[in-house]
């Protein structure tokens, strides 16, 4: 199953698009692509189960942006995801492959952007999740989420890398001479990072934003809350229809199109994922879900 998506998801042809500069996608293309690719194996999900694994994906990676000590850091945190990814598949060489080029293209493409541009970067992603706010228990345990589906921030720990721990202030003249410099008390307990992260294609990221969350093992679910429900974390988005809209998504289904996944002979058709505790409680999540949630499971035919 793994193999299977990793490959649909590091396809040649989708990664040659995904880099080309353009706009980011809108709300209703990323969910097309995410359905997309976690039905490219034989695994099943029922919308309910779906909704829940998009919400904790989308959850993650919010709090992953908005908690980057600096907007280059973002980067870091996507090759935390690609080396934890090449972990599942390194028994794997063609696949592991596909990965490595996807890290040699994000080094040549983002590694020569100014801190300005990742600022851009950061400010833009935080803008396309900023009504989203589901809240997800294993957040609300660790109290880095509030029972409103906020993050809280942290002002306490390291300081972004290149930066200094906070309690000095130097005065300078006109002339750019320093002429005075003032201490003052922090509550918080800052610290200086030991060292930068890597940003080659083997190193220690030393950032661990983007790495298992899942590390300590405890019960995990996505709650969405009752304001969330009704508000604009899931508003209806084509009140005014865009047309490029349709083919958006039509370009994004022939780009996903490109690998069927065969069973083999004598093989099981494929097996469902259910998130819930029960099929009773995926079940009742199904029927309690928001009307402009409501749409058929997505089926592609990309054969032409």
């Amino acid at each position: 199953v793994m193999n299977d998506i990793i490959t649909t998801m590091f396809n040649k042809k989708f990664m040659e698009e995904l880099f080309k500069p353009q706009e980011l996608y809108s709300k209703k293309a990323l969910r097309t692509v995410y359905d997309r690719l976690a039905h490219a194996s034989i695994m099943r999900l029922n919308q309910a189960s779906m909704d829940k694994l998009y919400d904790l994906m989308t959850m993650a990676f919010k709090y992953q942006v908005l908690l980057c000590p600096r907007p280059r850091d973002i980067l870091l945190v996507t090759f935390n995801h690609l080396d934890t990814i090449k972990d599942f598949i390194r028994d794997a060489p063609g696949i592991l492959n596909q990965v490595d080029e996807t890290l040699r293209q994000l080094i040549e493409t983002y590694c020569c952007l100014s801190d300005g541009e990742f600022q851009l970067i950061r400010q833009t992603l935080l803008i396309f999740f900023q009504d989203m706010h589901i809240r997800v228990s294993i957040f609300l345990k660790d109290k880095v989420q509030n029972s409103n589906g906020r993050f809280v921030l942290p002002i306490s720990g390291p300081v972004p890398w290149g930066t200094e721990v906070p309690g000095l202030i130097r005065i300078f003249n006109r002339n750019g001479d320093e002429v005075k410099r003032t201490e003052f008390t922090t509550e918080a307990n800052y610290v200086t990072p030991l060292r930068e992260g890597s940003f080659e294609l083997y190193g220690d990221r030393v950032l661990k934003l983007g790495t298992n969350m899942y590390s300590i093992t405890r019960p995990v679910e996505t709650q969405m809350s009752g304001s969330s429900k009704s508000s604009a974390s899931h508003r209806k988005e084509n009140i005014n229809p865009n047309p490029l809209a349709k083919e958006e998504l039509n370009f994004l289904a022939r780009l996903l199109g490109g690998l069927e996944v065969k069973a083999a002979e004598g093989a099981e058709k494929g097996f469902r994922l259910n998130l819930f505790t029960t099929d009773e409680e995926e079940e009742h999540a199904a029927l309690s879900r928001p009307e402009d949630l409501s749409y058929a499971m997505i089926n592609i035919e990309a054969t032409q």
